[in-house]
């Protein structure tokens, strides 16, 4: 499969984003931009089809990093199936969220705008166009349509969408971002999801992604 030009564009915005780094274990701690895979999230809220996938070009900044602590109350516990079908089954077994409450610190960005550009890629065996999907995608852009509501890393962080203007400007940093999750491939070998990471970087406001990650997780399937 090949990368497909031109790519098409969206102009993201929010007041809040947390795109969480996966080293740390409890508190939730920010990457300082987008990851490609929060990226494609957004992509395949506004539009997805089984017949192509998106594959995240690059990534524009287009407002200065700016952190936020927020407190939040979560729960301790994880929800299991197993846990549900006990409490069907035995109705003197009950799960007060209360109970369960912990106060976590999140340290977030806040007031984020981003352009993505992305391409479309047929999956083997499609024959369809793909001028075909771009098309789709940027009507439903401009009416304002998706599939489920797009957020920067958690869901309570919603996120905005509209159709580039053409005037966006990056901010003007260049500097090293350290690694960075690329995405999550299963590994057929390990029989689990492996996670992939790169060294990430903006020139220029810029984040680019390295064509040959997107190489690495297909042979990964």
């Amino acid at each position: 499969m090949s990368t497909l030009s031109p790519p098409v564009a969206v102009k993201v915005t929010g007041p809040y984003a947390c795109f969480t780094r996966p080293e740390m274990k409890v508190e939730r701690v920010t990457y300082e931009t987008m990851t490609p895979s929060a990226a494609r999230g957004v992509l395949e809220a506004i539009f997805w089809k089984p017949e192509f996938q998106w594959r995240v070009r690059q990534i524009d900044v287009l407002k200065p990093i700016r952190h936020w602590g927020l407190l939040r109350n979560e729960v301790s516990s994880v929800l299991s199936t197993r846990a549900v079908q006990g409490w069907e089954k035995n109705d003197s077994e009950v799960y007060f969220a209360e109970d369960d409450r912990t106060q976590r610190h999140t340290l977030a960005l806040h007031d984020v705008a981003y352009v993505v550009h992305a391409d479309v890629v047929l999956k083997p065996g499609v024959e369809e166009d793909p001028a075909k999907y771009r098309d789709q995608f940027r009507r439903r852009v401009a009416r304002g349509q998706r599939f489920h509501q797009p957020y920067f890393g958690c869901r309570e962080f919603t996120a905005d969408f509209t159709e580039p203007s053409g005037n966006e400007t990056p901010i003007s940093v260049t500097a090293s971002l350290g690694t960075m999750l690329f995405d999550i491939a299963y590994d057929p070998d390990k029989g689990r999801h492996r996670p992939i990471f790169f060294e990430a970087s903006l020139e220029d406001g810029v984040l680019r992604v390295p064509p040959e990650l997107y190489e690495l997780r297909e042979g990964m399937r």
